[in-house]
């Protein structure tokens, strides 16, 4: 049989595509937790018959880089026993592929006149899955054990058939089995419906062409990447970056990439990597492959497909025992922000090294705490997600950082909520909410700022901190850019007793307000060559200050935004003489 013609080939993966944010937008509205409904913490994709994926349109790129190993597990635990109607459910990154406990996957396998052609899947990061800390992030794990309920490949539907023995089990081992029950229903509801527009599509295009534009558009994707890697020179390029504690002390782990590139493949390998940690910060083999495959996608031009086919020429080097790949029973839920965001940032440098005219800035890593407790006006638990306290992102050529936005490794598929329903849903109250003056990196494109963020909690909780990018700074600059800000928190009880929480751990608060500062994005270029105008905007915004713009941009300008030019020509070209 002939290939698929190009156009064929873009209009079914644009096909594919819509399905996958279809079945997004069906989780969103019918999910019953706000992680969903309002945040979109979860990403739906879809695979081949072989568990290969095909389509990872929707949501959060750490989710989906690493579902194939995931459908892949499932195909080996499984062979034969892969039925029509079936629904299959796994979160243990040791045995099941996943990349951390909190997330599970629903993955439904799609029948077409009874072959098995395809799967449609969605992982979603659960409230709460048992474990130490209420809302399944516990920053005393030492072990995973600690960390919640392990699932291997399992049969959730049978024939059509919910297994109830199952769902009861996993309702009671969740501290909010109310939003766990909704929300295992809305991932089945999307993915029947992942389902369903996939038999369409193997309808009208036949069962033979359908399966051979599914591997058309892999083929595709291995060459757009190809042509990428090509465009690098050939050699190793090295970058890195470290976390300075293991969540109970402080202890630098180095994250050490060598990027060696060859012809149009490229070896990345982590063998200089420090050894895993004892905190739960450590990575499994599917979230690192995740950040890796984020990391090379967002680098290169926006137009490279979503499937698993880009990523053939990619080989990964992960040493066991080492803080990307450890050994059992080492603790990991905390792994899909950090250590991932350190994975983007260290291939994202040596990447700059090769290409520096495709350098990005670093983005700032997160200081939002999670609160758990009980809400006394509504007579019920909580567990909310300070999500408003998120950071900016690193500046590229040509444009700005984002202010706030989600966690670099979900480039911007996490939703920051709105402050109005949060102020419905939890005992909550917010004070300030708005972007932070000076916090974004210095450049001739400047690093997203962070926030100021104030809220007062009106009830008793525990505070589940897990703040990354607590003091020094994070978000790197590029090409000859500066660094963001650091952040900074501190919890006030209503007694006047002032607290300054160290990055990691559980602690106990009566009513009190949180305060953050949360950390900026880096810049690019050199901030000298800022435009004047964007430099008098920034400063007529509040977010850089006079003496910011004197002294980090050599701009002497009024709080009006009327600029001195003599004296900022003199600045200038003096900084030029002296350099």
């Amino acid at each position: 049989m002939p290939a698929p013609d190009p156009v064929r080939l873009t209009l079914v993966q644009n096909r594919l595509d819509h399905i996958s944010r279809q079945m997004g937008r069906v989780m969103t509205r019918t999910a019953r937790s706000p992680i969903f409904s309002q945040s979109h913490d979860f990403s739906c994709f879809l695979g081949n018959a072989d568990g290969v994926l095909i389509s990872q349109a929707d949501g959060i790129p750490i989710h989906t880089g690493g579902g194939g190993l995931a459908l892949r597990t499932l195909i080996e635990a499984f062979r034969d026993a892969i039925g029509d109607e079936d629904v299959f459910l796994l979160n243990d990154p040791y045995v099941a592929g996943g990349n951390h406990l909190p997330d599970w996957v629903i993955a439904r396998p799609v029948f077409h006149e009874g072959e098995h052609i395809a799967f449609a899947c969605n992982r979603a990061h659960q409230s709460d899955i048992g474990g130490g800390a209420a809302g399944t992030y516990n920053p005393l794990a030492t072990e995973i054990f600690h960390e919640g309920l392990r699932i291997p490949p399992l049969k959730l539907v049978e024939a059509g058939v919910t297994r109830q023995d199952v769902w009861n089990l996993l309702l009671l081992n969740s501290r909010t089995p109310d939003l766990l029950d909704g929300d295992l229903r809305a991932m089945l509801g999307s993915t029947r419906i992942g389902m369903e527009r996939l038999q369409a599509l193997v309808r009208d295009a036949g069962r033979d062409d359908a399966v051979a534009c599914f591997e058309g558009i892999l083929d595709h994707g291995d060459r757009m990447l190809r042509t990428c890697i090509d465009s690098l020179p050939d050699g190793t390029w090295c970058g890195g970056d470290a976390t300075d504690n293991d969540c109970f002390e402080e202890k630098r782990t180095e994250i050490e990439v060598a990027l060696i590139v060859r012809g149009d493949r490229i070896t990345v390998d982590f063998s200089g990597c420090g050894p895993q940690i004892r905190g739960f910060k450590n990575s499994s083999v599917a979230n690192t492959m995740s950040a890796t495959y984020m990391a090379l996608g967002s680098f290169f031009p926006v137009d490279l497909p979503r499937n698993e086919g880009t990523f053939r020429s990619v080989h990964l080097v992960m040493p066991e025992g080492s803080i990307v790949n450890p050994r059992p029973p080492a603790p990991m839920t905390m792994n899909t922000v950090f250590i991932a965001h350190h994975i983007v940032h260290a291939i994202w440098r040596a990447l700059g090294e090769a290409r520096p005219d495709l350098a990005c800035a670093g983005w700032g890593r997160s200081v939002h705490p999670i609160a758990a407790g009980h809400d006394q006006a509504r007579d019920r638990g909580f567990i909310m997600y300070h999500w408003h306290a998120m950071p900016g992102s690193g500046a590229v050529e040509g444009r700005d950082g984002f202010e706030q936005i989600g966690h670099l490794i979900s480039l911007g598929g996490l939703t920051i909520p709105n402050l109005e329903d949060y102020e419905q849903l939890y005992p909550v109250r917010y004070i300030r909410h708005e972007l932070r003056r000076d916090g974004g990196g210095p450049g001739t494109w400047r690093g997203g700022c962070g926030v100021d963020y104030l809220v007062d909690v009106e009830d008793s909780s525990t505070f589940h901190f897990r703040s990354e990018g607590l003091g020094r700074p994070s978000g790197h600059g590029a090409a000859g850019g500066n660094e963001g800000a650091g952040g900074a928190m501190e919890v006030t009880e209503r007694d006047g007793c002032q607290h300054l929480p160290a990055a990691y751990g559980s602690h106990a608060y009566g009513p009190c307000t949180y305060h953050a500062l949360s950390p900026g994005g880096g810049g690019w270029g050199d901030p000298f060559r800022r435009p004047l105008p964007e430099v008098a905007r920034d400063v007529r915004d509040g977010l850089v200050s006079i003496e910011a713009a004197r002294q980090s941009y050599g701009v002497v300008v009024d709080s009006d935004g009327v600029i001195d030019r003599p004296a900022t020509d003199a600045l200038r070209n003096g900084a030029a003489v002296a350099g």
